[in-house]
């Protein structure tokens, strides 16, 4: 097991917000020595990262309690709740930024200090930068969302601070103070739209909605390892609870197949898929019988002494007839 496998992701979102807390002191820090209204917008962000990673932290914990009576699909959907209220954050963080930034075009305040408090600006923004890229990453390979969530908000804060300190250096260069707020603007707008992605990811789990890309990676699978007896598999689903998914299936086979047969094709299916992802933890799969004579035809099962046809057409398993809720040998030969 590798070094940040053994590290659970409570501890991840721990040291997020343990970084969160110190990098909030050092801009406050610089905004007290600058005066600055636009180091004072990101040090207000600053504590928005810490309040949704805290609100994340507590999604963690909570979607990694044991399944019970009351929950039996466990309680992983609190991620999709945590992402969304952090998404909202985020977009109020972007809209406050953007207002505070036309309101300065108007009413500009003198700035002291400026060198020390870009030094700590700078500073502040790569420790966001870095740990960001670093949560994103290991939110990405561990299918955690709410880590990927909390990586994307760092970024974002990482980018603003950015933008702050190529206004900051712009005004300490030239003394046009005002180009600093039209910098803030655009990059408020950038966080805008981060926190409308996370709120558009939260919605569309929360909705149960299909993820594609990991679909399409299992029936990869699959096709590449399919095996004679399984004349196709359709309906083919997956929902996300936290960390977990569940998938749902029909697994078509041989109609002369016992119940031990049966149970034997589907404990192998599942093997498969488990195989290629750990994190799977339940199976909802339906076993139909296969149709002769239509379904001979795309039967890949040579030794099959029920044979009604021969064979004719292979049918590559793939995203789109994997999913729909119909035997392939409906839609290709009959």
């Amino acid at each position: 097991m590798s070094k940040s496998s053994s590290i659970s992701p409570l501890q991840y979102q721990s040291i997020a917000i343990g970084i969160g807390i110190v990098l909030t002191v050092v801009k406050f820090f610089a905004w007290g020595i600058t005066n600055s209204n636009a180091i004072l917008t990101d040090a207000l962000e600053n504590i928005i990262n810490v309040v949704a990673g805290a609100i994340g932290w507590y999604s963690l914990w909570l979607s990694a309690r044991p399944r019970d009576r009351n929950h039996p699909y466990g309680h992983g959907k609190i991620e999709f709740v945590s992402t969304g209220f952090e998404g909202g954050l985020i977009f109020l963080a972007g809209a406050l930024i953007i207002g505070k930034a036309v309101f300065n075009l108007f009413h500009p305040t003198q700035l002291h200090s400026l060198e020390e408090g870009i030094g700590l600006i700078l500073f502040s923004g790569l420790v966001n930068f870095l740990t960001g890229w670093w949560l994103l990453r290991i939110g990405k390979k561990r299918r955690i969302l709410v880590l990927q969530s909390e990586g994307r908000h760092l970024l974002s804060d990482a980018y603003s601070s950015a933008g702050l300190l190529i206004g900051l250096v712009i005004v300490l260069i030239t003394d046009i103070f005002w180009l600093d707020h039209l910098i803030a603007i655009l990059f408020g707008s950038i966080i805008l739209y981060t926190g409308f992605k996370l709120l558009r990811t939260a919605f569309a789990g929360i909705m149960d909605e299909a993820d594609y890309e990991l679909i399409n990676e299992m029936v990869e699978v699959l096709e590449e390892k399919r095996q004679t007896n399984w004349v196709d598999v359709h309906n083919f689903r997956v929902i996300k609870y936290g960390n977990e998914y569940h998938v749902d299936c029909h697994l078509t086979l041989p109609w002369y197949f016992n119940l031990q047969q049966g149970h034997d094709e589907v404990t192998q299916f599942e093997n498969l898929l488990k195989a290629y992802d750990p994190a799977i933890s339940e199976f909802f799969i339906h076993v139909d019988p296969c149709s002769p004579p239509s379904a001979c035809k795309i039967c890949l099962k040579k030794d099959c002494e029920q044979r009604k046809n021969p064979f004719s057409r292979y049918v590559k398993w793939e995203l789109n007839n994997v999913m729909d809720d119909e035997r392939h040998s409906k839609k290709t030969v009959d």
